[in-house]
């Protein structure tokens, strides 16, 4: 597998390796989750965004961290909240006194991770001030274009949409987010272990990086490689285009949905010790990569019908690739 120009290629033993040494730092510090922090780690290898929703208090905001710190990068964190405008995001153009001219004062989202806490507690206009970064890894401002350096990836919480003080992300937002993950709250053993490590002191101050900016970068294009055959390609496309006919989803899964969906089988089999993608990747990462993006009739809430469950059945419907 090739890395990109001026670096060494990786091998996808070498891949692996170091993608577990970043899944063991983060394991360390979020315990007994392994399932959650391997789908995390196969969005940043996706070159994807990933939006960790689930109720307070369940290490939300700390498996962001952890992942974050796991890496030697630029990392800046951002507060939602109700008065937050979208020019504290991407940054301000202000009047240099000395120059006599306007200059860019960058915003936060110029990071290789952004972590945005409690995002569905800012205003729709302010969490749009993320599409263009997350669509295009770009920022306009002013006129300007500003590009972003790769590795680029956003790492949201949010609050379910029934907790207080709390606005829906927009279709385009949800869209352009690769997977939702669900932490849960742990079994008895890991929560136990939890109040021994966590009781008197964070294990975030001890968390070291495991790997580079350099090293993700390499990452990403190795998985890019990953062999997808051309059944594996249809039967996504097939999954895809059956949420769109759906009855009981008034919005299917977008073009868009497809392609990160096929780009996360890739980065799932490579950890996986693969070099190829099989269906059942695609059977596994169906649900947080598309469940997110569906819609459900008005009939399907009154029958209080999760567009998981919709999903569910299609996956169990649509026949698999033959060999």
């Amino acid at each position: 597998m090739s890395a990109e120009a001026g670096q060494a290629e990786l091998s996808l033993d070498e891949l692996i390796a170091i993608a577990h040494k970043i899944s063991d730092a983060i394991n360390s510090v979020v315990v007994g989750k392994p399932e959650t922090v391997r789908l995390a780690l196969t969005v940043l290898l996706a070159e994807g965004h990933a939006l960790i929703e689930d109720v307070p208090g369940v290490g939300k905001t700390l498996l962001a961290k952890a992942l974050a710190r796991s890496i030697d990068c630029s990392v800046r964190r951002i507060q939602f909240t109700p008065d937050l405008l979208p020019s504290d995001i991407t940054g301000v153009s202000a009047f240099n006194q000395e120059l006599r001219e306007f200059e860019f004062k960058p915003g936060p989202i110029f990071a290789n991770l952004v972590l945005g806490d409690e995002i569905n507690r800012a205003s729709p206009k302010t969490q749009s001030a993320l599409l263009e970064a997350m669509e295009e890894r770009q920022v306009t401002v002013d006129g300007a274009t500003y590009p972003l350096e790769p590795p680029f990836m956003v790492i949201a919480t949010q609050n379910p949409v029934e907790m207080e003080g709390t606005y829906p992300l927009p279709e385009a937002q949800r869209d352009r987010f690769t997977a939702r993950l669900s932490i849960g709250y742990p079994d008895t053993s890991a929560e136990l272990e939890m109040l021994d490590s966590h009781g008197s002191s964070s294990p975030l101050d001890d968390l070291q990086p495991a790997a580079h900016a350099k090293d993700v970068r390499a990452l990403i294009a190795a998985v890019r490689n990953v062999h997808v055959a051309p059944q594996v390609r249809k039967y996504i496309i097939d999954l895809v285009g059956a949420t769109r006919t759906a009855s009981a989803l008034r919005l299917g899964a977008s073009p868009r949905a497809a392609l990160h969906l096929l780009r996360a089988s890739r980065a799932y089999a490579a950890l996986e010790d693969r070099d190829f993608v099989i269906p059942d990747d695609v059977q596994l990462l169906s649900g947080p990569v598309l469940a997110h993006r569906l819609l459900p009739t008005a009939e399907a809430v009154v029958g209080r019908e999760l567009p998981e469950q919709v999903l569910a059945r299609i996956v169990g419907r649509v026949p698999l690739p033959s060999r």
